[in-house]
């Protein structure tokens, strides 16, 4: 019966926190948790040996699912996309070995860091983006990064407060893509 009480009360946070989505804090890789599918995922800085892994998860990542033209449909405009995201400070998520999800922080040439974050789509909504960020993010405060900024289409509301929720806020709310920013 203790069994029954404490998977239902697993159940029960598990919906909570989704209903009263908390505040994503910065923490600092290696990080190494379960996420809501029962999968174990370390979310770690960068290493070269990611390359071709990170090529991989996004030749399969779901067109559909693409933001603002990225990540690239083709392996050689990938791995030229790819080359341009590691001038910044990056992490990824690794499952069994693999890459299964990245955050960029990419120079901007003013001092300012533009940020990316993709999870694959066959590990979304089970709580390694929240991870990934959280842990990107501590890693990124590590560094020379102290200014973050993203484009996000103004008609993904969910996303904007996920964003949010890392502690971003809307700093250009107009047109087809709001502009969001914080400090680390």
């Amino acid at each position: 019966m203790p069994r029954v009480i404490e998977a239902v009360r697993e159940v029960v946070e598990r919906l909570l926190a989704r209903v009263r989505p908390t505040r994503i804090t910065l923490v600092h890789p290696p990080v190494t948790f379960v996420d809501d599918a029962e999968r174990e995922i370390t979310v770690r800085p960068y290493e070269p040996d990611d390359f071709e892994g990170l090529v991989r998860m996004y030749e399969t990542f779901d067109p559909t699912q693409r933001a603002q033209g990225t990540p690239p449909l083709d392996a050689e405009a990938i791995r030229g996309w790819l080359t341009g995201l590691l001038d910044g400070v990056n992490a990824v998520a690794v499952h069994e070995g693999r890459p299964v999800g990245h955050i960029s922080f990419v120079p901007d040439g003013t001092g300012r860091h533009e940020l990316a974050i993709f999870v694959h789509q066959e590990f979304q909504h089970a709580g390694i983006g929240t991870t990934l960020m959280a842990a990107g993010l501590g890693h990124a405060s590590r560094t020379e990064v102290t200014y973050v900024w993203l484009s996000v289409e103004s008609w993904k509301r969910d996303i904007q407060r996920f964003y949010a929720r890392a502690g971003f806020s809307v700093v250009n709310p107009m047109g087809a893509a709001h502009r969001m920013s914080r400090t680390l």
